[in-house]
């Protein structure tokens, strides 16, 4: 009788009987939520960014200077970005504002389903990154919710950014590249 119950796969003990089975696509993941990780990338983004615009603006734009660092390839210039990417819609200053607020909304209710540390490090700096520029929208000249962003990284032939732009990039890259590996963020893998 125990080889038939083996091979069918008859519970043995009441406990077993008790417990439903579950499937593998049921169970839940297995392992830490990763809120500790993304909660401590968006800080670090966030204050290198602040950090960096509070020294920048203090230091070149009074007097409107331009720092070289790799000669002409490289340079901290001040400049005041009312909109989006390489300047584009200086009009939109406030749905701008709105965006980015959204896409912070959008993190935190993904934060409750977060398990996995590549995720939780690419949503990080898309916080850090969102936070740091909703930061200058909100309290920045010329007002509330239409102040212009402080972008100084100035490389030859290409748009002036600063870190929280880049923190946004590096996150928005990772999580493509998480994609196409099929890894979600509550950590299971795909296979399409």
């Amino acid at each position: 009788m125990a080889e038939a119950e083996r091979i069918i796969g008859t519970p043995e003990t009441p406990d077993e009987a008790a417990a439903p089975q579950e499937s593998e696509e049921q169970q839940p993941p297995r392992g830490k939520r990763r809120i500790t990780v993304l909660v401590l990338v968006a800080v670090l983004a966030y204050v290198l960014d602040l950090v960096s615009k509070l020294i920048v603006v203090a230091e070149l734009e009074p007097g409107n200077r331009s720092v070289e660092l790799l000669g002409e390839w490289l340079r901290l210039d001040v400049i005041r970005n009312p909109g989006a990417a390489f300047g584009f819609g200086e009009a939109f200053t406030i749905i701008f504002t709105v965006i980015a607020a959204a896409v912070i909304v959008v993190i935190f209710r993904l934060a409750r389903k977060l398990y996995s540390a590549p995720w939780a490090v690419a949503l990080g700096l898309l916080l850090g990154g969102a936070l740091g520029n909703l930061t200058d929208r909100i309290f920045r000249s010329p007002g509330v919710f239409e102040g212009a962003v402080v972008d100084f990284v100035a490389p030859k032939h290409f748009a002036v950014f600063n870190l929280a732009d880049s923190a946004i990039v590096c996150g928005g890259i990772l999580i493509v590249l998480l994609s196409f590996k099929g890894l979600d963020p509550d950590g299971t893998v795909h296979k399409d």
